[in-house]
């Protein structure tokens, strides 16, 4: 097992951790373009102090675990852009930038541990086109190359995110596997329940389970989808759990009928019902800013200084 593998373990051992919340449309409420195909990773070029600034705010807002500029850093993404060459020097831009705000010990709350600092794996092709999965060859060596890159470049964990099929499920965590970093995996659903990409999710994590990934979840849906799938995700695996959601979109993401916005205090709250139902990492995708992670933050903290005191074991004596 890794030093990373170990502490994100320990963290989880503690109590429900605190994952950061969206770059990318926080990125465009700022102002900075976030142009395709690179979206949010073109700001590592145009605005990179812009990254650094948002990251340094997830930490303050308590942050258990930071995550990387690297959704589009992927050989497939960087060859549409015209820029392949550059994909070592942008993954460990992401990389440091997410690092030097993860060890600066100044940000952080009292009595907050330093955060794990993740890069974020994506689809090889959009999120929302599940059919353009390429064949499972292409999948086996793009993702080693992003994950080569990422092992170089500091990573402590791969989160691979809003992962549509099983098949690029599995071709991602074998990537992290081989490089010898811990994975969580977290899939898109809709709103019967299956992958975007139509496979049943217990035979996704069933594809997940001899791989190991130290969480398996659910992201980039609205925050009722969360409510209602959680259980079932539950059901299928005795992993730890993630779990974090699209909001403020005016316009139903694929695969579902609505679309749902929150405020901080809201989103904070559905936060910790979904840790009460057996989430252990609860963060923000596509909508959520800093202010959401503070507000789950404060959920978690008042969750747990409600929990009675452990007495003591005075034994026999």
């Amino acid at each position: 097992m890794s030093p990373s593998a170990d502490e994100l373990r320990h963290g989880l051992a503690r109590g429900p951790l605190v994952l950061d919340g969206a770059l990318g449309t926080e990125l465009e409420r700022r102002g900075v373009p976030t142009p395709a195909p690179l979206w949010s990773a073109a700001a590592l070029t145009y605005a990179p102090e812009v990254v650094a600034a948002i990251h340094r705010e997830y930490v303050a807002a308590g942050a258990d675990i930071l995550v990387a500029d690297t959704f589009r850093t992927n050989p497939r993404t960087l060859a549409r852009a015209g820029c392949l060459a550059d994909g070592p020097a942008l993954n460990r831009l992401a990389v440091a930038l997410v690092r030097a705000a993860a060890d600066d010990a100044g940000l952080r709350r009292p009595g907050r541990p330093r955060p794990i600092v993740a890069a974020s794996v994506g689809p090889v092709e959009d999120c929302y086109t599940p059919q353009r999965v390429p064949s499972e060859g292409e999948l086996a060596a793009e993702h080693a190359q992003l994950a080569r890159w990422l092992a170089d470049a500091g990573a402590e964990l791969l989160w691979i995110e809003t992962i549509g099929t099983a098949r690029e499920a599995r071709a991602a965590a074998e990537a992290a596997r081989d490089v010898g970093l811990p994975a969580v995996v977290s899939f898109v659903a809709a709103e019967d329940g299956r992958l975007l990409g139509g496979d049943e999710a217990a035979a996704a994590v069933a594809a997940l389970e001899p791989l190991e990934p130290v969480a398996i979840g659910l992201n980039c849906i609205p925050p009722s989808g969360v409510t209602r799938l959680v259980p079932r995700l539950r059901s299928l695996t005795r992993r730890p759990l993630a779990a974090y959601a699209h909001i403020n979109n005016p316009t139903a993401i694929r695969g579902w009928s609505f679309a749902e916005s929150a405020s901080p205090a809201e989103y904070g709250r559905r936060a910790a019902t979904w840790c009460r139902s057996g989430v252990a990492i609860v963060g923000g995708c596509c909508g959520t800013t800093p202010a959401h992670i503070a507000a789950v933050r404060a959920e978690l903290d008042a969750a747990a200084a409600a929990q009675p005191a452990p007495q003591p074991d005075r034994g026999s004596h």
